[in-house]
């Protein structure tokens, strides 16, 4: 059934689907990909699919947001020993679609309930955060943004180890991971610089029948500082005291997570939570969430799903102008209400269509991209969907 179909794609690495069903030596290629369109009804912000994307879509169809394309290369030198190799090519946070290695790490197993990975490794801060660009493996056309929008961290250069313990018809899962980011989060026209911040963290997963539970948590150790220092030195009476009071340099980001998935039969279900702390100032905590559910009726499986986002303003009693309005910069408040229906038109083929209705604050204007001369952001905004996925 697509509903088992998907909760599997969605929990495991493409290269243990593929595992599964072919030998256990030689060389194996996979891809996976997603066209996609979308438009908004808004033109005084930006719509994007996370922070990595540096601009995003209005009122005209785009298909920037969505559409990428992915090449996957695995080599079982043994039974226990194997190399995985993925490239990608999707907007980017340059403004290019230049291919680039996603994972590219050695695998060993020396035990059935041990797994070892080392090189550079997709990230899984959330339940289902690894697979975020396989669109088929989603039900909806993106996982939704309220939730997934502050994980702008797609690869991590370190290692992983994993242990299975099988409790009679349950399984339990623990994982635990360390290693070194390799990326830039685009900011206006800057770039921040993440490129060595240290990443930790660990899960925990059970599996029961039709239920699947994971709580995580994970952290970021910032390397750099937002760049700001342009930006402070125009408008801050005090550009060093400014600096250091938003200085995100040896500062820590802590991610918390629960998700739950049910899949039994035409019906699967989906509830996420998380919760994120911000240790700078320039940065809100937040708290997140969605609900989704959908039944399959023949190859047509429609869906629906609520999700919603809102940090926490910090105290600006006190502060400089230009200090306040970075500060609420980051700030999000708001609820979406999801609307789809994917179509099973064939074999690893899927078409969607969704409708995201975005109702917030004013105030709501993370992560969104803004073009100032466009006026103020009424806080509402539908965003229109049209997706074709597949995978090989």
């Amino acid at each position: 059934m697509f509903g088992v179909a998907v909760a599997v794609c969605a929990a495991l690495p493409l290269p243990a689907l593929a595992a599964a069903s072919e030998s256990d030596s030689g060389f194996r290629l996979h891809g996976f990909g997603t066209v996609g369109m979308a438009r908004t009804t808004s033109d005084e912000l930006e719509f994007v699919r996370d922070l990595s994307q540096p601009s995003g879509i209005k009122k005209h169809w785009d298909g920037r947001n969505d559409s990428v394309f992915g090449l996957q290369g695995e080599w079982q030198a043994t039974p226990q020993l194997s190399a995985v190799v993925q490239a990608t090519a999707k907007y980017r946070y340059d403004r290019s679609y230049n291919p680039e290695i996603a994972w590219a790490y050695v695998r060993y197993e020396p035990a059935p309930s041990v797994t070892l990975r080392l090189g550079r490794l997709g990230t899984e801060f959330f339940m289902l955060a690894d697979s975020r660009w396989v669109g088929y493996s989603y039900l909806t056309v993106r996982p939704p943004g309220d939730y997934f929008w502050y994980l702008p961290f797609y690869s991590i250069h370190g290692g992983d180890a994993a242990y299975s313990l099988s409790l009679g018809e349950s399984l339990l899962r623990f994982k635990a991971f360390y290693g070194n980011s390799d990326g830039k989060i685009p900011l206006a026209d800057r770039q921040w610089d993440i490129k060595g911040s240290p990443m930790t963290g660990a899960s925990v997963e059970y599996q029961f029948s039709s239920w699947q539970v994971r709580a995580s948590y994970a952290n970021i150790h910032f390397k750099n500082d937002l760049p700001l220092a342009g930006v402070l030195q125009a408008y801050s009476p005090d550009p060093s005291a400014s600096e250091n009071f938003l200085a995100t340099r040896n500062k820590r980001s802590d991610y918390y997570s629960l998700g739950v998935v049910y899949d039994q039969g035409p019906l699967q279900v989906q509830l996420m939570l998380n919760r994120i702390e911000q240790g700078s100032n320039a940065l809100e905590s937040s708290e997140g969430g969605y609900a989704l559910a959908g039944y399959r009726v023949g190859d047509v499986t429609p869906y629906v799903g609520y999700s919603w986002v809102r940090s926490e303003q910090r105290n600006k009693a006190g502060r400089y102008a230009i200090e306040a309005k970075i500060m609420a910069d980051s700030h999000a408040d708001q609820k979406t209400n999801i609307v789809g229906m994917r179509w099973d038109l064939a074999r690893n083929m899927a078409l969607k269509a969704q409708w995201d209705g975005i109702r917030g604050e004013t105030t709501s204007i993370f992560p969104y991209r803004n073009d100032p001369a466009t006026g103020r952001w009424s806080g509402s905004m539908d965003v229109y969907s049209l997706t074709f996925d597949f995978i090989f």
